[in-house]
């Protein structure tokens, strides 16, 4: 019997047409965690899953306008595919689009039957593999900040933000939120199924926070990858726009995407709690926070993967600007909250929302496990306010410096694998590259008058 036939198949196929739903949207994440897909009539689901859904693999080299970037594989190569198979066990309905379901994609290189070498789902999997090593099983929870934006004709970008409140920060209701946008987006995101447990309007008018439940690390990054793109169909569909970039205003904050990390061991205990350890915390747990600290400049690279994500960065931002820990201290790169026993973890504060889900997980889980086999301890937690360079390093000040960073530490990419991170170097210094040649607003006001 063939695969097109297993019963399996059509028992998924039965089942969604008495549902009602003759579509399944198949999508998988490209570099920068955009999700990429196509929609699958349910008659045809069987011969996707037997044969796959041919996508060019310079899907992974396109840039946010559209451009192709020449990275080894794609221009050079002709332009080859690569094969995307129906993940059935991720399928969920949309609540939002009748008739509609979704799943994840599996991507393969059709030559090799293997995982494509930019598939960033497949990088987070071999990350694990390697922690499964060490007997070391990562939980991750993840919390996302973004903005809602409402068209605004006219003005520069043509958006702005909705609403336009100050000082609402930890608030839910019409206070802060007149159109009832957090309510309707919370309750769709609970029916798709993807773990979110709470929200509230953050610190700017029209950005809001979103907190999923945690979970071992694969699911988390699965669950934070479809979670940004439902809350940005949900606002395409009303007219508005959700955006995840990292400052998107210069008289606003930014957003971010902080990373709860704790570890089960072999028996399924916590791996990061030890009463008797100091600070509450085990070897395994410190070993962690010391080899974050250790690779954080190249860790940006993946944390922070934008232009515009440094622009989040400073003194007095609540976001890092210094590789530090310290304990329930949120001026802090690594923050240990004061949960201990199963809830004992570490939360990485390091990367803003424009990061790619499974490439923010798999960097810093790359970055404890290299920590946990090196044994050291890091430095003596940080006390206070933090932001004092006296006290400690600055993080890369740009994205070019970040990549130059990831480059130069051989130990992580050996970790990332020589093809993911000549690919990630290539597109992301392409758009350095871009933006340098850019003339901004900026520069023209600043110039063209006087000079």
């Amino acid at each position: 019997m063939s695969a097109h036939d297993t019963p399996d198949i059509r028992r998924h196929v039965e089942r969604l047409t008495a549902d009602g739903i003759d579509v399944v949207r198949v999508i998988y994440p490209d570099l920068i965690g955009t999700d990429r897909a196509r929609d699958v009539l349910v008659d045809h689901l069987p011969s996707a899953c037997e044969h796959g859904l041919a996508f060019c693999r310079a899907v992974y080299h396109t840039t946010p306008q559209g451009d192709v970037v020449p990275v080894a594989g794609g221009l050079d190569a002709g332009l080859p595919d690569v094969c995307v198979r129906p993940d059935l066990s991720t399928l969920s309905v949309l609540p939002w689009e009748p008739g509609v379901a979704t799943c994840l994609g599996e991507v393969t290189d059709p030559a090799t039957s293997s995982p494509a070498a930019e598939s960033p789902r497949d990088l987070l999997r071999t990350v694990l593999a390697r922690c499964a090593v060490q007997g070391l099983r990562p939980v991750v929870g993840p919390e996302l900040e973004y903005f809602l934006l409402e068209p605004a004709p006219g003005t520069p970008t043509g958006w702005r933000r909705s609403p336009e409140v100050s000082g609402a920060v930890y608030t839910a209701g019409l206070r802060a939120d007149p159109g009832n946008h957090l309510l309707r987006t919370l309750r769709h995101l609970r029916d798709l199924g993807l773990g979110v447990v709470t929200g509230n309007h953050e610190f700017d008018g029209g950005q809001y926070e979103i907190n999923l439940t945690h979970s071992e690390a694969l699911d988390a990054a699965d669950r934070a990858f479809r979670f940004k793109a439902a809350v940005k169909e949900l606002a395409r569909r009303e007219g508005n726009l959700a955006t995840f970039m990292a400052k998107p205003f210069g008289d606003a904050g930014g957003s971010g995407f902080h990373l709860h990390l704790s570890c089960q061991d072999a028996e399924g205990a916590n791996a990061f709690d030890d009463p008797a350890g100091p600070y509450g915390l085990s070897a395994t747990a410190r070993h962690a926070v010391a080899g974050i600290l250790a690779h954080a400049p190249a860790l940006a690279a993946l944390t922070n993967p934008t232009v515009n994500s440094y622009k989040r960065f400073g003194p007095d931002t609540l976001a890092p600007w210094l590789i530090d820990w310290g304990l329930d201290n949120r001026s802090a790169m690594v923050r240990v909250p004061p949960e201990r026993g199963s809830g004992a973890r570490l939360e990485l504060r390091l990367g803003d929302a424009s990061a790619n889900p499974y490439l923010i997980v798999a960097g810093t889980v790359a970055a404890a496990l290299l920590g946990v086999q090196a044994g050291e301890e890091p430095p003596a937690p940080l006390e206070g306010y933090g932001y004092d360079t006296a006290r400690s390093a600055v993080l890369p000040k740009d994205l070019s410096a970040a990549l130059d960073a990831l480059e130069a530490d051989t130990a992580l990419t050996e970790l990332l694998g020589k093809d993911f991170t000549t690919s990630y170097l290539t597109y992301k210094r392409n758009e350095v590259e871009r933006f340098q040649r850019h003339v901004t607003d900026w520069e023209f006001t600043e110039y063209a008058y006087h000079l």
